[in-house]
């Protein structure tokens, strides 16, 4: 009989969820899912809280874990968000969109946990600070943690980090001169702070044509920003103050932005939706294992480094994404 393995997995969204049941169903694995929230789900749990710091740069603001839009919809069709034998179609939720909210995936992935009997393996709100190995061995690995203000050590036989990307805000540079507001989309909820309001939207994701569209519905101006090479600059034909523009070329103190097509407009608002940054605060790895331009590795598959393999692996690093 196999040796009966203790697992640490930490994060309870999408990634953590299916390697969690993954696990279970090799049936001779202990268990333990991490989460440092009070809900499973991952970055599908909306927070109407956003950041005290709107770029998310001081080291001291409370950090708000989702990302999710009030509005926000799915940008793949529902028959490719499902598992393989768990498949996410219409159910009770009553919704025969091709492309569903994020209230019908949030309630998909608890169903999902109900029925293979996840939920009881999670240790809600306890977060991972440490993660590092016993006496430079690969097969014993402590994870420090801390719930209820209480820290504890615990030794597993392999961990398995799925706490996913979408909290810390990777930023546009550019000079500290800007005199107007800045916002990254990770604090961006709903659309009315931009009321009346003349925006520049830099990026060119889905995040960035979705929000920048529906801000055009209060906003005076959405000036959209691409670095794309091919990007078409014009008027844009599905809204009367909306702009495509080419990369940024300078911003001013006086509050003007100029894009590298020639053109310019003084501006209230830089809104970034420039992405995010892969982080891992709580793992120790001697440098064995490293985040270089937003790269993770060196991972075998994009899941195991082959130095600390097979008791630390990674799952859910995708660099791109469909769109």
């Amino acid at each position: 009989m196999a040796p009966l393995l203790k697992v640490a997995v930490i994060g309870a969204g999408v990634s953590g969820l299916a390697t969690a049941r993954a696990l279970k169903s090799e049936g001779f694995h202990q268990v333990v899912v991490f989460e440092k929230s009070d809900n499973l789900g991952g970055t599908w749990v909306y927070d109407p809280k956003i950041e005290s710091d709107p770029l998310s740069r001081d080291p001291n603001r409370e950090i708000v874990h989702g990302s999710l839009y009030l509005s926000l919809r799915t940008n793949l069709p529902r028959q490719l968000m499902g598992f393989s034998d768990y498949p996410f179609v219409t159910r009770k939720y009553g919704d025969s969109t091709t492309f569903p909210s994020h209230e019908e995936v949030l309630e998909f992935l608890n169903e999902f946990a109900v029925e293979f009997g996840l939920a009881e393996m999670i240790r809600f709100e306890t977060k991972v600070v440490r993660v590092d190995r016993v006496d430079s061995r690969n097969d014993q690995w402590v994870v420090e943690s801390i719930t209820d203000e209480l820290s504890s050590n615990e030794i597993f036989d392999a961990v398995v980090v799925c706490n996913g990307h979408h909290t810390q805000p990777k930023l546009a540079d550019f000079p500290e001169i800007w005199p107007g507001k800045q916002v990254h989309s990770h604090n961006y909820r709903v659309p009315e702070p931009f009321r009346d309001q003349i925006v520049v939207v830099i990026g060119s994701g889905s995040s960035a044509k979705d929000i920048s569209r529906e801000i055009s519905k209060v906003a005076k101006e959405v000036h959209v920003s691409s670095r794309s090479p091919n990007v078409e600059v014009s008027k844009l034909d599905f809204a009367d103050n909306m702009w495509q523009h080419s990369k940024i070329n300078r911003v001013d103190g006086n509050g003007e932005v100029t894009f590298e097509d020639g053109a310019s407009v003084y501006a209230d608002i830089i809104f970034h939706c420039t992405g995010f940054k892969y982080d891992f605060p709580f793992l120790k790895t001697d440098g064995i294992v490293t985040v270089d331009d937003n790269r993770v590795g060196p991972l075998y598959k994009h899941i195991f480094p082959p130095k600390l393999a097979p008791g630390r692996s990674f799952v859910g690093l995708p660099y791109f994404g469909v769109s």
